[in-house]
């Protein structure tokens, strides 16, 4: 079994930076395997956008540069439909994070006055432990604490840095707090 992964690790390094091919979803199972393998036809695209790990087919990321996930949360970028808006701002993802089908998270807004102009983009960061429903929608600024979970179709519009809590709504509100 250590040849299987010490093998698949060695071929994927040609086509990914070895840190992204670490970590629960590469050591304990073969999903990161197959997720990776799936993607190599679709390297060429992400690699303009500095995107140098497994991402599934209908997933969106603007810049891979302004990213930075735990390789916990590898699984993130499988999800059909998620779109990860970066191309000023930045997205940083905590350890064991879920997320659904169909969210976005945006760190840029257009200009309401102005649709033709975009607002300063603003940093948007997800604790560890979070679970984001889907169809939900994270908006620039906003800053998930630990253990965070935002219900379906939520329009999260301002930060819950406490965490331990579950959100849900337009805008979001927290309907449930957690021991922490």
């Amino acid at each position: 079994m250590k040849l299987f992964w010490k093998f698949n690790r060695l071929i994927l390094s040609l086509f990914y930076n070895r840190k992204f091919l670490k970590g629960k979803y590469f050591d304990e199972s073969r999903w990161g395997f197959l997720w990776a393998y799936r993607g190599i036809p679709r390297l060429w695209k992400w690699k303009r956008r500095g995107i140098h790990f497994p991402v599934g087919k209908n997933t969106r990321i603007s810049n891979g540069k302004n990213l930075e996930f735990d390789n916990s949360s590898l699984n993130i970028f499988q999800q059909p439909g998620c779109y990860f808006q970066n191309e000023t701002g930045k997205i940083t993802i905590g350890k064991n994070v879920h997320i659904a089908a169909n969210v976005g998270v945006i760190t840029a807004n257009h200009n309401p006055e102005n649709p033709d102009e975009h607002l300063p983009a603003k940093d948007v960061v997800i604790g560890d432990c979070c679970w984001i429903g889907m169809n939900a929608m994270i908006l620039p600024g906003v800053h998930l604490g630990p253990y965070t979970t935002v219900g379906a179709g939520a329009v999260v519009t301002h930060s819950f840095e406490e965490g331990h809590c579950i959100i849900a709504g337009n805008p979001a509100k927290v309907i449930r707090k957690f021991d922490s």
